[in-house]
């Protein structure tokens, strides 16, 4: 039975970057059944749900579901995006967020020093609790007493599940970062988790490091990480951290997955870029890489190299939007891509 894949654009970049990513996966020839369904600021400027009930259990249903970005300035509720992307990530438990840096080539890099450039890394980063799940609140709003609350929830499940699953895909080395010595009781809770599953695995490198510390070490010498894995906030900083060092958030995929369901939510990292949307000059190969990581995820391992091969070989050519120092739009970098798939 062929794989449904639900193609969900959203807003602005992701209307652009989309596109591209489904024409790459259309020349693969894997037999996907796409369907796409609109979500985020279109519906809501005519008053209907930026995501109605309807269209997400459709999505749902899906075998993936391949996403673009959630956000306009045209809509003042700048809550909406939460109803979208959060509510994906949560209610079908993507609990996993996969956000890899490889470095293609050492032009992309800001690193000075040419041996610290052999960057090839991915931060694990638990994706359903921490300060993410919108628990707190705000009293007293707007007067000189206001008081706002933003509570960090931590589970063991939660906390076990992504220390497991981070441990089953090292190979080498992992590194596990938190902030236990200024938070202490989910800190802890992540350290004792930590020190049962690192003495389960005797062969693997294992090191904990402070958060601060870690983006310190990353900047310094990122050649020496493997897996990162960490909590929802931290996850999300130091993932902007490592696209930075690696050609920039339009190079920068990412997965959202269930391993246990086999759900999964693949989508660029770069957000709706509403001061580039539109003007054709958005780089596609983070969604393109994220469809490579899709692929990979429903079995077609084959598929997804020759995606990665593809996009290697435009970007070392200069075949690249001008983020990556090319001056391709939109459209003609997802050619550059297209050439390359059969070599």
């Amino acid at each position: 039975m062929p794989k449904q894949v639900a193609v969900v654009p959203g807003d602005l970049a992701g209307q652009e970057v989309v596109p591209e990513a489904v024409r790459v996966l259309r020349a693969l020839g894997l037999g996907y059944e796409f369907e796409e369904f609109e979500v985020g600021a279109g519906p809501l400027l005519r008053g209907e749900p930026a995501m109605s009930e309807a269209t997400f259990q459709e999505i749902a249903r899906a075998d993936a579901i391949l996403f673009g970005a959630i956000g306009d300035p045209r809509v003042p509720d700048v809550g909406y995006p939460a109803q979208v992307l959060l509510r994906m990530r949560f209610e079908l438990d993507l609990y996993v967020n996969l956000r890899p840096a490889r470095l293609y080539d050492d032009r992309l890099s800001p690193l000075r020093d040419p041996s610290r450039r052999g960057i090839d890394l991915v931060i694990v980063r638990e994706n359903t609790e921490g300060l993410y799940v919108g628990m707190g609140g705000r009293f007293r709003r707007g007067t000189p007493e206001e008081v706002a609350v933003q509570e960090d929830l931590n589970t063991y499940r939660g906390v076990s599940r992504i220390l497991e699953y981070a441990f089953g895909r090292a190979r080498r080395r992992i590194c596990m970062v938190d902030k236990s010595n200024a938070m202490a009781h989910a800190g802890g809770l992540w350290q004792d988790c930590w020190a049962h599953l690192r003495a389960l695995h005797p062969d693997l490198e294992a090191r904990h490091l402070y958060v601060d510390a870690a983006a310190m070490e990353l900047v310094r010498d990122p050649t020496r990480f493997e897996v990162l894995v960490t909590g929802n906030l931290f996850g999300d900083i130091l993932s902007d951290l490592t696209a930075a060092l690696v050609g920039g958030m339009g190079l920068a995929p990412s997965a959202n997955l269930n391993p246990e369901t086999g759900k999964g939510l693949f989508e660029p990292v770069h957000g709706s870029a509403p001061d580039i949307a539109g003007k054709g000059v958005v780089d596609p190969l983070g969604a393109i890489l994220s469809a490579g990581m899709m692929v990979e995820h429903l079995g077609d391992e084959e598929a997804a190299k020759r995606i990665e091969q593809a996009v290697i070989g435009a970007i070392r050519s200069g075949e690249c939007t001008r983020d990556l120092g090319g001056s391709l739009s939109t459209r003609e970098a997802g050619d550059a891509v297209l050439r390359r798939l059969g070599d």
